[in-house]
C-alpha cells in the first residue's frame, strides 16, 4: 500500500523535473539565438561635377544640374556573430566590373562572408555611370567612382558601429506605379512585334513589401521597401541628376517618418516593368503641373508609409543565416535571338539570407517580373524580398516562354531560354536550406 500511495507524488515529481528540463532547454535555445542588433547609416553620393549619366547609350552629353540628391543607405544586422549588410545605392547598378571590385573591397574591409553582403542599386537611369576604365571612362566619372569607394567604406562602417538592439516586422501593400512595358504592335502589313511601351494587361508585381526596424522602446530606425519597377520615368534626353521614382520615394518616406529614419529602396524583379509615365524628356516645370517622377515617387512613398504604420507585431527574435553561389548559366550572344549550342556559359551571382522569418534574395542582374513572382510563391518564408541589381550586373534574365515573343529584353539578354528556370530552382533550394 505504501508503494501505491507514493505513486502520485512520484508522478508529480517527474512532471516537475520534465518542466524544469523543458524550461532550461528553451532558455538555452533563446540564449544561443542571441539578440538581434542593427545599425543604419546614410551618405550623400550626389556628383559634384558634371558626369556622364547611365542607362541610355545614345545620351553622350554630361549632366547639367541636380533635381534631388543621391544617397547610399545601409542597414547592418548582427546576431551571435552572424551579419547581414543590406546596401541600397541610388545608382543604375554596378556595371563594368565595378560590382566585383566593390564587393571585394567591402568584404575584405569588414571581414564579411560573401553571403553577408547585399550590394544593390535602385536602377535609376539618372545617376552617374560608374567606371574604372581609364581609357574610355570620362575623367569625372573615374573620379566619382573612386570617391564612391571611400564613401561606401565609411557608410558601412558607421552602420556597423551604430548597431544596437532592434525589433523587426514586415507588412505588404500594393501600388499601380509599375506597368508592364512589353507592348504588342502591328505594322502596316499586319506583322506583329514587341516594343517598349505600355501594356496594361501584361503581368506585374504590385506588391510593396516593407520591413520595419525599431528600437526596443519603439523608436523608428528604418523602413526598408521593395518594389518592382524600373526607375526610368525620365529618358535619354534628360540631363538632370535624380533618384527617379524609387529615389524620390525614399526621400518622401524619410521626410514623413523623420530624418533619423532611413528608407532604403530595393528594385524588385522589374526587367519588363517601367513606371506608368516613362522615358520623359525631363521634369515638367509647367505652372500647376506635378512632375511625373515626383508624382509617382510620392504615390509609391505614401503606400510605404501606410504599410509601415500598420506594422504592429515586431519581434526581437532574428537569427541570421546567409548563403552565396555563382552558377554558370547557358548563354547566347547579346543582340541576337538565335541560340547556338557552342556558346559559352555566363556566370550569375545569387545571394540568399534570412533574418528571423523574413527572407532575402539577391539576384545579380536585371530580372523579369514573372521570375520574381515565382520565387515569392515558392519561398518557404511568408515575406521574401527579391532584390535585383544585387552583387552583380549580368544583364536581362527573361523567363523561357517570352523567347518566342522576342523583344528588347530577349535580344539583349546574354542567357539562353532555360537559364531562368535554373535560377529559380537554385534560389528556392537556397531559401529552403536556410
Amino acid at each position: 500500500m505504501a508503494n501505491v500511495s507514493n505513486r502520485p507524488a512520484k508522478r508529480i515529481k517527474a512532471i516537475v523535473i520534465m518542466l524544469i528540463i523543458a524550461f532550461s532547454l528553451s532558455v538555452c535555445s533563446a540564449a544561443s539565438e542571441g539578440t538581434l542588433r542593427a545599425g543604419t547609416a546614410r551618405i550623400d553620393i550626389t556628383p559634384e561635377k558634371p558626369v556622364k549619366m547611365a542607362g541610355y547609350s545614345a545620351r553622350t552629353a554630361l549632366s547639367e544640374d541636380v533635381h534631388d540628391p543621391l544617397s547610399v543607405r545601409v542597414v547592418a544586422f548582427e546576431n551571435s556573430g552572424k551579419r547581414l549588410v543590406l546596401v541600397s545605392s541610388d545608382l543604375i547598378g554596378y556595371y563594368g566590373g565595378t560590382a566585383e571590385h566593390m564587393r571585394k573591397l567591402i568584404l575584405s574591409e569588414f571581414d564579411l562572408e560573401p553571403g553577408e553582403l547585399f550590394l544593390s542599386a535602385i536602377h535609376t537611369h539618372d545617376a552617374p555611370t560608374l567606371t574604372m576604365d581609364k581609357d574610355k571612362g570620362h575623367p569625372n566619372n573615374l573620379e566619382y567612382t573612386k570617391q564612391l569607394e571611400g564613401k561606401m567604406v565609411k557608410v558601412i562602417g558607421e552602420a556597423i558601429k551604430n548597431a544596437g538592439p532592434v525589433r523587426i516586422g514586415a507588412g505588404v501593400g500594393y501600388s499601380p506605379v509599375g506597368m508592364n512595358r512589353r507592348e504588342l504592335v502591328f505594322d502596316g502589313s499586319g506583322n506583329s512585334s514587341i516594343r517598349l511601351g505600355r501594356n496594361p494587361y501584361g503581368p506585374t508585381d504590385k506588391e510593396v513589401l516593407v520591413l520595419k526596424v525599431a528600437k526596443p522602446d519603439g523608436t523608428a530606425v528604418a523602413s526598408l521597401f521593395d518594389y518592382a519597377t524600373h526607375a526610368t520615368c525620365l529618358g535619354g534626353k534628360n540631363l538632370t541628376i535624380s533618384g527617379d521614382v524609387l529615389g524620390l520615394a525614399e526621400q518622401f518616406v524619410e521626410k514623413i517618418l523623420g530624418e533619423e529614419v532611413i528608407a532604403p529602396a530595393f528594385a524588385g524583379a522589374s526587367g519588363n516593368i517601367d513606371p506608368w509615365f516613362r522615358v520623359l524628356d525631363g521634369f515638367n516645370t509647367e505652372p500647376g503641373w506635378i512632375p511625373e517622377p515626383v508624382l509617382l515617387g510620392t504615390f509609391l512613398g505614401e503606400e510605404v508609409v501606410h504599410v509601415y504604420r500598420d506594422i504592429y507585431n515586431l519581434s526581437a527574435a532574428g537569427d541570421i543565416r546567409t548563403s552565396f553561389v555563382s552558377i554558370e548559366l547557358p548563354g547566347k550572344a547579346r543582340g541576337e535571338t538565335e541560340i547556338k549550342k557552342d556558346h559559352l556559359t555566363t556566370p550569375y551571382n545569387i545571394t540568399a539570407a534570412k533574418v528571423g522569418d523574413i527572407g532575402f534574395v539577391g539576384l545579380g542582374g536585371e530580372v523579369l517580373t514573372e521570375i520574381g513572382v515565382s520565387i515569392k510563391a515558392a519561398s518557404p518564408f511568408k515575406h521574401t524580398f527579391v532584390i535585383t541589381h544585387c552583387n552583380g550586373a549580368a544583364g536581362y534574365l527573361p523567363p523561357e516562354h517570352l523567347y518566342v515573343e522576342g523583344g528588347y529584353e530577349i535580344s539583349s539578354s546574354p542567357f539562353a531560354p532555360k537559364a531562368a528556370d535554373m535560377v529559380v530552382k537554385q534560389v528556392v533550394k537556397m531559401l529552403h536550406e536556410l
